[in-house]
């Protein structure tokens, strides 16, 4: 397949894409917003795409031709208001969407939050960015699109363990409930074209069971 990483630049969407190309399963192409970011994947022999998800939905189309599946792994970033929350995380996720839809672009992975559905368990000092993907994750549950929603624990750059835990009940995890960005990005990349993840919305946290053993139990 041909997967469009959208936020190929951000952490997570790095080693998507950069795992993509060396497996060789899949054909990456990065959708970032800058030049420089474009000349950067070009010179790993990555293609890649300028984009804006600020823009409209026709200018996001226009970048989508000979597309199979996408990845929304972008954020506005923690350093960003809750302005670009909203622009980036909710906004720009749903025109990539209904691009997506435009385009019949089926298959569309959603990096969302941990505990992003269930309210209760926001932050108090991030409900804008819960909000957002909350109801960004909302509008893909009621699309047409074969989804897979990944929400993961606390993000560390630490090196990728292969262990993971996946539930739906909050009271299933155990203390911290960190992940690797690096396990983010293999149990994406295992997730693309794998049927039991197809129309699924997850938490994932560092576990017991490798990624494949996980997946295969969804």
């Amino acid at each position: 397949m041909q997967v469009l990483v959208v936020g190929a630049n951000g952490q997570i969407g790095t080693h998507l894409v950069e795992q993509l190309k060396e497996e060789g399963n899949h054909t990456p192409i990065a959708f970032v917003r800058k030049q420089e970011q474009v000349d950067k994947f070009k010179e790993k022999g990555i293609e890649a795409r300028l984009g804006n998800l600020e823009s409209s939905v026709q200018d996001i189309k226009d970048q989508m031709d000979n597309i199979d599946a996408i990845v929304f792994a972008a954020g506005s970033g923690g350093s960003t208001g809750v302005d670009k929350t909203v622009m980036i995380d909710l906004d720009g996720a749903v025109k990539v969407m209904e691009a997506a839809e435009d385009m019949n672009i089926k298959r569309f992975i959603m990096i969302s939050a941990f505990q992003a559905d269930v309210r209760d368990n926001w932050n108090e000092d991030m409900k804008p960015y819960y909000a957002a993907k909350h109801y960004a994750d909302k509008f893909l549950l009621n699309s047409d699109l074969n989804y897979t929603i990944v929400r993961p624990g606390m993000l560390e750059n630490e090196p990728a363990i292969g262990k993971v835990a996946l539930t739906r009940a909050m009271n299933e995890f155990t203390d911290p409930v960190t992940i690797p960005r690096k396990d983010v990005a293999d149990l994406i990349a295992q997730s693309l074209d794998h049927e039991r993840t197809y129309r699924q919305s997850f938490d994932v946290t560092t576990g017991d069971q490798s990624i494949k053993e996980a997946l295969n139990q969804l």
